[in-house]
């Protein structure tokens, strides 16, 4: 495959890393005050496995994925997100980033160092322009797991991740520029423009999406079912027990991917989906698509319409654990 040359965005100069040192999306780690009845949501509901505790902390993997964990929870006065984790082929290519992170002036919270979560490995964790923390590692261990059988739905692995930004652009052009994303496409209104970005770090349509919203926050985490039938009958368990749905079930245009989408015991949203596109490097050129559309919001017509209800609902509450730095 040829090297990627960065997709041009024209906002935030010009892309600093010019080669995927990001290869996939690991876990996303949050915080909240009632941790028992959150871990008690994934576990119980959700269908992930609770490998490891510590003192008020919670790993959680999903059966179907080689990472050591998915999602880890912790119990904290403010609910709020304590990061997102992403993986590197080798331990030389988090020195290289984190050299480039550097020069570049973005702020560490720790330089690479061995890690002492479930799997170990070597990471190093910073800030990004929004003030989240972004953990890149490699060298974890692998997690024995196993084939997720029909008609099982539990999560495979973590699909995506997708954050609210009042300032996007300068987002996306952050994660381009410094971690080596790719923009592979966009949503748009006739009467605001773009208003949501999906990025790409492997071939997979997206890994990590940024939303326009009204204040930096946890928009969706996404989990990857097995099939459309085991993304129906986790869709079903989720009704069937009374958790609140947000959209859904439907088909998206962008991705080509399954959506259900409900809230967390937190109010955080969460999604199962299946069948999300895969993309070719070599010859893909992003989209820019009408959010307006029906077809593109929901291709099949099942779900229920994208509102401004629905919207709020993604906009979720200000993450008031962000770390305020000036933007790169």
């Amino acid at each position: 495959m040829a090297e990627w040359i960065p997709f041009p965005l024209g906002r935030g100069g010009e892309p600093a890393v010019t080669k995927h040192l990001i290869t996939h999306l690991r876990h996303v780690d949050i915080a909240m005050p009632d941790l028992d009845r959150q871990a008690d949501f994934y576990r119980n509901l959700w269908g992930l496995t609770d490998v490891a505790r510590d003192s008020g902390v919670h790993f959680l993997a999903a059966e179907g994925s080689p990472e050591q964990y998915i999602m880890r929870l912790r119990r904290d006065d403010l609910k709020r997100l304590d990061l997102v984790a992403f993986g590197a082929a080798t331990s030389a290519d988090v020195d290289e980033l984190t050299s480039r992170l550097v020069k570049d002036g973005v702020t560490l919270v720790h330089e690479p160092r061995a890690l002492d979560t479930p799997g170990g490995g070597y990471g190093v964790r910073f800030f990004d322009c929004d003030g989240r923390v972004v953990e890149v590692s490699a060298d974890v261990g692998v997690r024995v797991h196993r084939r997720i059988e029909e008609r099982e739905s539990i999560p495979v692995r973590l699909s995506h991740f997708v954050v609210n930004s009042p300032t996007p652009e300068a987002t996306v052009a952050w994660y381009v520029r410094h971690l080596g994303f790719r923009l592979t496409d966009s949503l748009a209104l006739p009467h605001m423009g773009e208003l949501m970005w999906f990025l790409r770090c492997n071939e997979w349509h997206h890994s990590f999406a940024v939303s326009r919203g009204p204040h930096v926050s946890f928009h969706h985490a996404s989990f990857e079912m097995r099939g459309i039938d085991e993304y129906m009958r986790g869709t079903g368990r989720m009704l069937r027990n009374g958790v609140e749905k947000v959209w859904g079930p439907g088909r998206h245009k962008a991705g080509d991917n399954t959506f259900s989408y409900f809230l967390d015991p937190v109010g955080n949203t969460v999604e199962y989906t299946t069948e999300l596109e895969l993309v070719d490097e070599d010859t893909w050129h992003p989209t820019v698509f009408d959010a307006t559309s029906e077809d593109v919001a929901d291709q099949w017509g099942t779900a229920n319409p994208m509102n401004e209800i629905v919207a709020s609902r993604q906009f979720n509450d200000p993450d008031k654990g962000v770390f305020i730095a000036p933007p790169i």
